[in-house]
């Protein structure tokens, strides 16, 4: 359950280059253009206090930082327009990024799991607007605690990078707070490297999911762990092929399949497994250390409604395995052509269900000097409605979670938290054979 807490938020500032930058028009990758990433994201990081570093102030260490690494990212500084064929460019004048002090009066001991996605506190800990066009790009809020720790958490605009990328300038801005004056990784643009062929050519089924039928107020958010005694309860009930299944792909089946049980859909309709994969390291793409855009493709499987419900788990953990593995240079080619020429597709619809993995991304390694932080990851883990970035986070016990963030009307999440228990702690013909399932389209 939420605290109740007291705040106090200075007045909002922008943070600019310490150093002249260039001033041009940058153009963004067709992958960075997706109508999906006209939004923002939000990271966080709970910091515990550290004696050793009494004498520094962690909202001016990062404040400080923050203006010297936006010398080498520099674009983030800048400002969205609008260009030819509705394209987004970013106007790199150094506009500078918004930047928030704050002082909260609680302890992390208060906070508890809380820290852990979705986060109960967001206009308590990443206040400020969240506008596009004419927008800062980033916004920073550090938060002093009364423990004499710290939050820090930062909106990133989803144009501009995903996860990995904004890691990457993350793990610059700590290295600078901690005396380094270049970055270990340099930063590279260079977002040519993502466009479309000149003779596009999409000989690959990508999901086309466009339709939108969720009211946002019928939505409720929450997360839910596997650990250790969890992930065996499962794979023990699997048959002995599918039990060497990674835990991704395990969640991943558990997850979809309970989802789409919830949902009550049409059982001869489609329902969709999107895997978002960071193609950063594949031979084929050739990205180039520093590459900071937007780098994930979303191979995807389809399924009839009445066929999963109604198939043992190894079904779904069958078709999440085959969705990843779809992902080679043709297949990445066909889907930046698809986004580029199919007025920037939309993969929103609840009959899909975009999974992604964050908990090896690294935020929770990133140090500004008080150490490790004790959760450092996604905020949300619900980037849309029908999506969930896994994450990792450390318990009370040691054990290493893995936390999953959902979002579902009040009644689908009841349902979806009664299959997922079925699932994990039922008798074992639950999970090899076929069970009945109420059919009752709403969607």
């Amino acid at each position: 359950m939420a605290l109740s807490f007291q705040i106090i938020h200075k007045k909002p500032e922008l943070i600019f280059p310490s150093k002249p930058t260039q001033h041009q028009i940058k153009t963004i990758s067709d992958i960075d253009n997706q109508e999906i990433l006209r939004n923002h994201y939000h990271m966080i990081m709970y910091y515990k206090n550290n004696p050793f570093m009494k004498e520094k102030d962690p909202v001016n260490v990062i404040r400080d930082a923050l203006a010297k690494t936006l010398v080498h990212y520099y674009p983030y500084a800048g400002r969205l327009v609008e260009g030819p064929d509705k394209k987004f460019m970013v106007d790199c004048a150094e506009q500078g990024v918004g930047f928030l002090e704050a002082e909260a009066r609680v302890t992390l001991e208060q906070l508890g799991d809380t820290v852990r996605p979705p986060c109960p506190y967001p206009e308590f800990l990443l206040a400020g607007d969240d506008g596009m066009l004419g927008c800062p790009l980033m916004f920073v809020q550090v938060t002093r605690l009364m423990c004499g720790g710290f939050v820090l958490a930062i909106r990133f605009n989803h144009l501009m990078s995903d996860a990995v990328g904004s890691l990457q300038f993350v793990t610059a801005l700590s290295e600078i707070a901690k005396g380094i004056s270049i970055p270990s990784i340099q930063p590279l643009w260079q977002r040519d490297l993502l466009l479309t062929s000149k003779n596009p050519c999409m000989n690959k089924t990508h999901n086309k999911s466009h339709r939108r039928v969720y009211d946002d107020k019928t939505l409720v958010r929450r997360s839910f762990s596997f650990g250790p005694e969890e992930i065996k309860a499962i794979r023990k009930k699997l048959p002995l092929e599918a039990r060497s299944s990674s835990k991704f792909d395990l969640i991943s089946a558990c997850v979809w399949r309970s989802r789409t049980r919830a949902l009550q859909l049409n059982p001869d309709d489609d329902v969709w497994i999107t895997c978002a994969v960071n193609v950063r390291g594949e031979n084929f793409l050739d990205l180039p250390v520093g590459y900071y855009g937007n780098a994930v493709i979303c191979p995807a499987k389809a399924s009839k409604v009445r066929i999963l419900c109604e198939s043992p788990l190894g079904y779904a953990i069958k078709l999440v395995k085959e969705a990843r593995t779809l992902l080679n240079e043709e297949y990445t080619r066909s889907g930046i052509n698809l986004i580029a020429t199919k007025e920037r597709a939309q993969i929103s619809s609840p009959r899909n269900l975009i999974v992604s993995d964050a908990s090896k991304a690294g935020f929770d390694e990133v140090d500004f000097g008080w150490g490790k932080p004790i959760y450092g990851g996604t905020m949300y883990g619900v980037t849309y409605n029908n999506s969930s970035t896994f994450a990792r986070y450390r318990n009370s016990k040691g054990e290493d979670l893995m936390v999953v963030p959902i979002c579902l009307p009040a009644r689908e999440m009841e349902m979806f938290e009664s299959e997922l228990r079925r699932l994990m702690w039922g008798p074992v013909e639950n999970l090899n054979t076929s069970s009945p399932v109420m059919f009752l389209s709403k969607l």
